[in-house]
C-alpha cells in the first residue's frame, strides 16, 4: 500500500458505541494513528460498551459488533475520572494532533477533552465533539440515539407505505452519517491548524445531522409549506416511474429519473405504445396517473424473472434487484469490486469484514482487526516514558 494521507497524525478517540467510532474508523483507515481511550475493567465489564454488544461473540467481552467500527485502531485503557488518569491523558494529548469524543454533551468539558482544556499544553490540537444535542443548550445532559433523531427529524413518517405504521430505516444510517460529518469537520479544523499553528473545538450532533439530511424537502416545506409524504412502492415523490415493481420472482428498483430513461425502457422491454398513452405522455401526467402507470407495468414486468428485465435495462436505465441483507453481502459484484475483506483476529483468522469505500491511487485501505480491550496500553505508555514498575502500579489502582 501506497504512503496513506493521515500517516503521522496522531488522534485520540475517547468514544462510545457507533456515531464516533464509525466517523473514527475513517480516519484510522486513512493512515491515522487513533488511539481509543477505554474506561478499564474485565472483559465484560470494562471498554467500549460496543465490546458487549451481541448476539455474535469473538471471545467473552469481544464481539462481532464492536469489530464493525473500529478496525485499525488501537486500544489504551485509562480511567479519566481519576486525576492519575488524567495526568496521563494530558500527557498523551501533548503527542496528538486532535482529540475526539462522542460523549453526552455535558462530559467534554468536565473531564477536560475540549480546546480550552488543552490548548496550555498543544495550542493546535484540535478537538471534535459528536453528542446527541449538542453542548451548548437546555438539552446537553441528554442521552440520545439513532432512532429517537429518526422519529423527531420526521424520518419515521417519510418511511414505508402511506397508511401504515411510521417505520424507522433498516441500519442506523443517522450514526453513521454524524460520524462521517464529525471526521469531516475534525479534518477541516485539522488543516487549518496545521497551518495556523491553532487548533479549535469543532461539534456535530445527531439531530443536527439528521434535520440535515431532510435536505431538499426541508427547503420544499420552509419555502413552499409542502410536506412530503410517504409514497406506495417507496416511489420518489416527483420523478415517475422511479419505484419497487415486483418481477416474477422477485422485487426490483426501477429509476427513471430523466425523460429520456422512461423512452428507454419502454422501447427496451417492448412497450413503446406506453410512451403514445396521453397519460404517461410526460412526467407530469404520469405523476397524475401513478396508479394506472403502476398497474400497466406491474402486468408487463410480472411476466418474467428479475434477471430478464436485468439484462434488457442494465446500463440503460438505471434498475437494480431489490435484496435481502445475505443476498447483497453475497453479490459476485463486491467481490469484483473488493468491497469484501478479511482480517486475521487472533480469535477468528480469516474474519470477513468490509472494506473501506475510498480508495486512494486506485486501492482499497489496508484493514487490522479492532483491538483487544487494553492490547496498547503497555507500548503507548511506554512511549509516554512511564516505565515498567509505573505501569504495573497503574494496574493496581485500576487507572489503566
Amino acid at each position: 500500500m501506497p504512503h496513506l494521507p493521515l500517516s503521522g497524525f496522531r488522534i485520540i478517540s475517547a468514544e462510545q458505541y457507533g456515531a464516533g467510532p464509525y466517523g473514527s474508523m475513517f480516519l484510522a483507515q486513512l493512515g491515522a494513528d487513533v488511539i481509543k481511550i477505554e474506561p478499564p475493567g474485565p472483559p465484560g465489564k470494562g471498554g467500549d460498551t460496543a465490546r458487549a454488544v451481541g448476539p455474535h461473540y469473538l471471545r467473552e467481552g469481544e464481539s462481532l459488533y464492536f469489530q464493525a467500527f473500529n478496525l485499525n485502531k488501537r486500544s489504551l485503557t485509562l480511567d479519566l475520572n481519576a486525576p492519575e488518569g488524567q495526568a496521563i491523558f494530558r500527557k498523551l494529548a501533548g503527542t496528538a494532533h486532535a482529540v475526539a469524543n462522542n460523549m453526552r454533551g455535558d462530559l467534554p468539558a468536565r473531564l477536560g477533552l475540549t480546546h480550552d482544556a488543552l490548548k496550555d499544553i498543544n495550542p493546535a490540537i484540535v478537538c471534535a465533539h459528536l453528542s446527541a444535542y449538542g453542548r451548548d443548550n437546555e438539552r446537553a445532559r441528554w442521552p440520545g440515539y439513532d432512532y429517537l433523531m429518526q422519529a423527531e427529524a420526521g424520518y419515521c413518517l417519510l418511511t414505508g407505505d402511506p397508511g401504515g405504521e411510521p417505520q424507522r430505516m433498516g441500519l442506523s444510517m443517522v450514526d453513521f452519517i454524524t460520524g462521517t460529518i464529525h471526521a469531516i469537520g475534525l479534518l477541516a479544523a485539522l488543516v487549518d491548524a496545521q497551518r495556523s499553528g491553532v487548533g479549535c473545538d469543532v461539534d456535530t450532533d445527531l439531530l443536527s445531522a439528521a434535520v440535515h439530511q431532510t435536505s431538499y424537502p426541508a427547503l420544499w416545506y420552509m419555502n413552499e409549506g409542502d410536506v412530503t409524504e410517504r409514497t406506495p412502492r417507496s416511489a420518489h415523490p416527483t420523478a415517475t416511474p422511479s419505484q419497487m415493481f415486483k418481477a416474477a420472482d422477485g422485487w426490483m428498483f426501477v429509476m427513471c429519473q430523466l425523460p429520456k430513461f422512461w423512452t428507454i425502457m419502454v422501447e427496451r422491454i417492448g412497450h413503446p405504445d406506453l410512451a403514445s398513452d396521453p397519460r404517461f405522455a410526460s412526467n407530469k401526467s404520469r405523476l397524475a396517473n401513478r396508479e394506472a402507470l403502476t398497474a400497466a407495468l406491474d402486468v408487463i414486468f410480472q411476466s418474467q424473472p428479475m434477471a430478464h428485465w436485468q439484462a434488457l435495462l442494465a446500463g440503460h436505465v438505471p434498475v437494480a434487484p431489490v435484496y435481502g441483507l445475505d443476498q447483497a453481502l453475497d453479490n459476485p459484484w463486491l467481490q469484483r469490486t473488493g468491497m469484501r475483506d478479511s482480517v486475521d483476529h487472533p480469535d477468528r483468522p480469516g474474519m470477513q469484514v468490509l472494506a473501506n469505500p475510498i480508495r486512494i491511487g486506485g486501492a482499497r485501505l489496508p484493514n487490522r482487526p479492532a483491538p483487544l480491550l487494553g492490547a496498547d496500553t503497555d507500548a503507548i505508555l511506554a512511549d509516554l516514558g512511564l516505565g515498567a514498575d509505573e505501569v504495573a502500579d497503574l494496574k493496581r489502582a485500576g487507572i489503566v
